[in-house]
């Protein structure tokens, strides 16, 4: 099995939206670290996971979606808590809309959130 991993760090803000979230109830930052990594049972026929100029272009356009927006804000996030967990799926949503992964069987999202939490969602994507 074959994986390309490429990662990203930006600052966003958010609030919970859960009963007596404390103080993460209010308007907060997190630096982010986000690890995006495709799973490949054999190399494309450029000897590729996934073409990684494409990769960092997706992760650029999502990095400048997210940095310092309040996440609640967004549509993505309209009616949803925005946890790290709901935060590592709707990125990986949107990763895939942009990049072309037809050798990759499996894209996993990892979302930290601070240096001791994170999130991820993983999805086939076959």
């Amino acid at each position: 099995m074959y994986r390309l991993s490429v990662s990203r760090d930006f600052i966003a803000q958010h609030f919970l939206t859960v009963p007596n979230p404390g103080p993460e109830g209010e308007v907060h930052s997190h630096r982010f670290g986000v690890d995006v990594r495709l799973t490949a049972p054999e190399l494309n026929e450029y000897g590729y996971v996934a073409d990684i100029d494409a990769v960092n272009a997706a992760l650029d356009d999502l990095e400048a979606r997210y940095r310092d927006a309040l996440l609640n804000d967004l549509p993505e996030f309209e009616g949803l808590n925005p946890s790290v967990e709901h935060f590592a799926r709707l990125f990986g949503d949107r990763f895939v809309e942009a990049v072309p992964t037809a050798g990759a069987t499996a894209l996993t999202v990892r979302i930290h959130e601070d240096d001791d939490a994170w999130a991820s969602h993983e999805r086939s994507l076959r």
